[in-house]
């Protein structure tokens, strides 16, 4: 499902016209936004006192976005374990389709007071496991190896 999500600012674009790479990372933090609540993730989930942190990410630009250009995001969920999981998002011209960027993201789950890395809830867990792609990473994994 592609989510529409903002439109690029006049501050997000650089001396060449185009979406500064900083604000890439905006638009993909918007997705990831987006997509939390369908995985119990979001909001419900810091109301249990655990959070998704992200410890790696990986963009590739494909074409550029300019100023007022309208973007919609595609995510997945690509892998998980019992602590960490690897989302995809791939951003899109809202309006006209193609593709500009895409990103990985791997986050791990974390409890909000003790900062502690810890296990998906059972709940959470299954749910992740259930909406895994089947889509290879591009660039990150699970574990390093």
């Amino acid at each position: 499902m592609r989510t529409p999500l903002v439109r690029v600012r006049p501050e997000w674009v650089d001396h060449y016209g185009h979406m500064n790479l900083a604000y890439y990372l905006v638009a993909f933090d918007l997705a990831t936004d987006a997509f939390w609540p369908s995985l119990g993730l979001g909001e419900a989930f810091r109301a249990r006192r655990l959070g998704t942190f992200a410890v790696e990410s990986w963009q590739g630009y494909v074409r550029e976005v300019v100023v007022d250009a309208p973007l919609a995001a595609d995510s997945a969920v690509l892998a998980c374990d019992a602590k960490r999981l690897l989302v995809r998002h791939r951003l899109h011209h809202a309006e006209e389709g193609w593709l500009s960027a895409e990103n990985e993201v791997l986050f791990l789950c974390v409890n909000l007071d003790s900062r502690r890395v810890e296990p998906w809830p059972g709940d959470v867990a299954a749910r992740l496991a259930a909406a895994v792609a089947g889509e290879a990473p591009k660039r990150l994994a699970l574990r390093r190896g």
